[in-house]
Formats: structure tokens, C-alpha cells, sequence
């Protein structure tokens, strides 16, 4: 914009400069024009004859017309410089008037005016003698050239002083605004860590102020609720162990009961053992988000360690297998264990019998698929299908997940070096991929 602003300024300038040396050289020019057919008037005489005719064209000018009553003396290129349509405008207004014609490539100012006589009463009126004259414009227009190439100039040498300008001006106002619109990016990507250093005490210091004070808040309400949940799942394994016990032993002795009080422990035993789990997933986060959480890799043939995964669980077949006859990876494999049984129960539970479970290796990376044929994941799911606690059906509020599965099982593939993507088949159904480094010590 200042660019803009400093070029149209000056081209500007130049413009209403030029306008007014030509409409001012126009004006001294009928003025002086005029006042010499004024003084040459009062030596002809009325009517006159041809020699008082010529007279007065020399008196005027050098490109000059006088005409009479079909009678002219005319001098210089006057003679193609006067139209047809001046001569009617004199004629028929009885004023003077002016004309701009280009004859050859050369401006000319024309001045056609007729001569008054003033009688004994004071009053004027025409005599019949015209007069019209040429001024050639040349010089105006060198003037004018001369005043657009002062601008082109003054334009050249302005504009690089007006981009540093405004490149200083903006950088001032717009690097204190990138900086801000960072830190607000990656504190909503969940690093609460990010800060903006404020600058001065203008409203974009005040505002980066107030987000730095915000974002401590969330941080400190952040650690707050973790170190609650950590503290109240500490708290509940104990006693959730000893009712676990009590739970079992209650379902031993329920077998003995009648069927309303057997389907009672029943019920209170699968609600125990939700408890313990969603405990056990709770500690679990309370050691990511503390740091805590270690790996212990080993040699291990993933394709093994999957299927007994599933065999551990009664899952072996109901999911098909497509894999090499071995691969190898130096895994944690009882974190490993988590990830599958996660993604893959996830995708029996919400996907339907047909879930097929891919294993292959690439460059060194580790790929394992679970796909299956149900309905896929809803555009306004798959950005929060690892936020912790979610679960995309309100519905499901009772269901046997914690809704902490898939956080975990992406928290696990990141503490091995990998990740968990989420997305939908081509043909239909949900499709996680986890990817893992095959051998991390020569990555």
C-alpha cells in the first residue's frame, strides 16, 4: 500500500502540474492574443480593405487569419489549423473561442475571436472582421515531458525508501501478531508450554499478556486434574484389589444361589472388574503424563507377538491375519500387546466380524493395519478419536470402554518412536494404521 500510495502520489502530482502549466499558458496566451487584436483594431478601418486586412495579420502573429465579408489575409499554417467548426462558433456566438488541434505531430493552440467597435453610446457590437491565430504548443508539451520525467524520477528514488518504510512499520506491528498467532496455534495443538514474550505496552502487549496468564491457568488446572487422577487412582487400587477378591469369591459362592441372586454377583463382579481397568488406564496416563512410563525392548517376531495377542483373548478367529512368515523388531512387547487389543477389540466392537489385520515393513518402519467393513468413522469424529475419554456415540455412555483405549495405544506407539493414524477404507469401514521403527538403535 505505501508503494501504491508514494507511485499514484507522484504520477498524480506530475498530472495536476502538467493540467495547470498548460491550462495557464493557454490563459496568458488568449490573454496577449487578445490584447493585441484590441491595440491593431483601432488602425484599420471599417469596412476594411484588403492591405488593412494583411495589416492586421502582421500585427497579430505569424500564423494568423483575418477575414471579412468572404474576404481573408492569412499567414504561416493558420489556413489547416482553423476548422470548420471554430469559425462557426465565433460566427454564430460572437465571443472569443479556443481550439487544441495536432497538425504533424505538433500541438497548436488555435484563438478565433471576433472584433467589436464600441459606438458613441458606449455599446459594443461586432464589425464583421474575425481574427484567428495559432500558437504552437511545442515548448508547453517539452515543459510538460520534462515535468512526468521528474516524477518518474523522484518516483524511483521514493518508492525504495517507501518499501523500507513500510516493511519497518509493518514488521513492527505484524512480527509481535506472528509471534502471538504461534503461541495460540500450538497451545491449541495442546503444548501448553508455548509463550509470547511481550513488547511494549501497546494493546498487542496487553494481549499477549492476557494469553500467557491464560495458558498458565489451563496448565495449572491441567496439572491439577492430572495429579487428582493420579492420586485418586493410587488411592483406589488397594481396596479395588480386595474387592476384586471378595468379588470372585462372591461369584464361587453365587453358583450356589438362586438365579436372581447369581445374576446379581454377576453383574457386580463385571462392574468391579470395569472399576479395576478403568483404574489400571487411569495409572497408566498418570505415568505418560508424568514422564515415567518406560519401555523395555526386546527381540521379537511381531507377527508371533500379534497372534498371541489375540489368542490371549479369544480373538484369533475372528480376525484374519495377512502377514509374512516373520518379522522382527525390537518392540516392547507387553506395550505392543495394549496397542493391538485396543485396535483391534475397538474395531469388533464398532466394525463388525470382518476385521482384517495387515502387517508389513518398508525403509525400516513397521506397518500394522486394522481395518474392517462397518460403518467408518463420522467427519466430526476422527479429529477427537484419540482425545482421551471420548467416545463417539453419547449412547455408548455404559459401554465396556473407558474411552482412554485409543489415547493410550497412541501414547504407547509415540513412546516407541512411531504413531497411530486414523481414517476410513475406500469401500468402506474404519482403518487404523500403526507404524513402529523396526530396529530404533540404527534409526
Amino acid at each position: 500500500m505505501a508503494v501504491i500510495a508514494a507511485g499514484v502520489a507522484a504520477w498524480t502530482a506530475a498530472a495536476l502540474a502538467g493540467n495547470a502549466l498548460v491550462e495557464s499558458t493557454e490563459e496568458r496566451l488568449v490573454e496577449t492574443t487578445a490584447a493585441t487584436i484590441a491595440a491593431s483594431a483601432p488602425q484599420i478601418g471599417l469596412p476594411p480593405d484588403q492591405p488593412q486586412l494583411d495589416l492586421m495579420r502582421r500585427l497579430v502573429g505569424p500564423h494568423t487569419l483575418v477575414t471579412f465579408d468572404g474576404r481573408s489575409s492569412a499567414g504561416g499554417e493558420i489556413s489547416a489549423l482553423v476548422s470548420i467548426g471554430l469559425r462557426a462558433a465565433v460566427t454564430d456566438r460572437q465571443r472569443l473561442m479556443t481550439e487544441r488541434v495536432v497538425h504533424h505531430g505538433v500541438p497548436w493552440l488555435v484563438i478565433g475571436t471576433p472584433v467589436m467597435v464600441t459606438t458613441v453610446d458606449g455599446s459594443r457590437s461586432p464589425s464583421g472582421v474575425e481574427v484567428y491565430t495559432a500558437v504552437d504548443l511545442a515548448g508547453v508539451d517539452r515543459e510538460v515531458g520534462a515535468s512526468m520525467r521528474s516524477a518518474a524520477v523522484v518516483s524511483m528514488i521514493s518508492l525504495p525508501v517507501a518499501v523500507v518504510l513500510a516493511l519497518l512499520t509493518a514488521s513492527s506491528v505484524l512480527r509481535p501478531l506472528r509471534r502471538l498467532g504461534e503461541t495460540t496455534r500450538r497451545l491449541a495443538a495442546g503444548d501448553l508450554e508455548a509463550r509470547s514474550q511481550p513488547t511494549g505496552d501497546d494493546e498487542i502487549g496487553d494481549l499477549t499478556t492476557s494469553v500467557n496468564e491464560m495458558a498458565d491457568a489451563v496448565q495449572r488446572m491441567q496439572a491439577d486434574a492430572r495429579r487428582f487422577a493420579a492420586d485418586v487412582s493410587h488411592e483406589l487400587r488397594t481396596p479395588l484389589s480386595t474387592l476384586t477378591a471378595v468379588m470372585e469369591v462372591l461369584r464361587d459362592s453365587a453358583a450356589q444361589t438362586d438365579s436372581e441372586g447369581r445374576e446379581s454377583a454377576e453383574l457386580a463382579v463385571a462392574e468391579t472388574s470395569r472399576l479395576v481397568r478403568l483404574v489400571e488406564d487411569l495409572m497408566e496416563v498418570s505415568r505418560f503424563d508424568a514422564g515415567s512410563a518406560e519401555l523395555r525392548r526386546e527381540d521379537v517376531d511381531v507377527v508371533e507377538a500379534v497372534r498371541r495377542t489375540l489368542d490371549a483373548r479369544g480373538l484369533l478367529d475372528a480376525v484374519r491375519i495377512v502377514a509374512p512368515h516373520r518379522l522382527r523388531a525390537r518392540i516392547d512387547r507387553r506395550r505392543v500387546d495394549v496397542i493391538v487389543a485396543n485396535l483391534v477389540g475397538n474395531a469388533l466392537r464398532h466394525g463388525g466380524t470382518d476385521v482384517e489385520v495387515t502387517l508389513s515393513h518398508r525403509d525400516g518402519v513397521i506397518s500394522l493395519e486394522v481395518a474392517d467393513r462397518g460403518p467408518g468413522l463420522p467427519a466430526d469424529v476422527l479429529p477427537h478419536i484419540f482425545d482421551r475419554f471420548f467416545k463417539a456415540d453419547a449412547a455408548r455412555a455404559r459401554s465396556t470402554g473407558s474411552g482412554l483405549g485409543l489415547a493410550l495405544a497412541r501414547e504407547n506407539a509415540r513412546l516407541h518412536g512411531g504413531d497411530i493414524a486414523a481414517g476410513n477404507r475406500t469401500g468402506g469401514g474404519a482403518r487404523f494404521v500403526l507404524t513402529l521403527p523396526q530396529d530404533p538403535e540404527d534409526g
